[in-house]
């Protein structure tokens, strides 16, 4: 997200706060990290972790991400296995996209199926075992939604087609 001393970010579906750290250490004591998760359980494990480190500058918020607002706009968003597992993942791009400052990325790291053979080979499985679990929707893409805001697009896939992480810069 080149996220720099001072700046703002928001982390959509934060979960226990897995990625605070890094995200303060990339804002520093000076810049905000705003963790929005749906979960009651989640933030108060999130929040046990804030009180263990010392932040200071982390405000946890109990909401839909789809209704989210904010009081200020963001330099970054992180989406991190967060965007498939959410009800109406459109409608939360969208809200976090409103308050991304122009020039500034979102990023959207999650699973997905492989491409190819072994994507069609394991689809009946991938998607019974993600109807049982929390892992989401291994279908749900966010790319041609992100196309609705922007032309700057990358998607990177790894670890055999099976996670990807799609940065989108907002232009205007």
């Amino acid at each position: 997200m080149s996220l720099t001393a001072g700046d703002r970010v928001l982390e959509v579906g934060c979960g226990t706060g897995r990625n605070l750290a890094d995200l303060v250490a990339a804002v520093g004591a000076t810049g905000s990290v705003y963790g929005v998760d749906y979960s009651e359980a989640m933030l108060e494990r999130a929040a046990q972790l804030c009180d263990q480190r010392g932040w200071q500058n982390i405000a946890l918020l109990q909401k839909d991400a789809a209704q989210l607002t904010l009081s200020e706009a963001v330099d970054g968003v992180l989406f991190s296995l967060s965007y498939s597992v959410m009800p109406n993942s459109r409608d939360a791009l969208a809200q976090a996209w409103k308050y991304l400052k122009p020039g500034k990325r979102l990023v959207i790291v999650d699973g997905k199926l492989a491409a190819g053979i072994s994507g069609r080979v394991s689809r009946p499985f991938v998607t019974w075992l993600s109807r049982r679990t929390i892992l989401g929707d291994p279908m749900k893409l966010p790319q041609q939604e992100l196309r609705e805001f922007t032309s700057s697009l990358e998607v990177e896939e790894f670890n055999l087609g099976t996670y990807y992480i799609c940065t989108a810069t907002k232009l205007h």
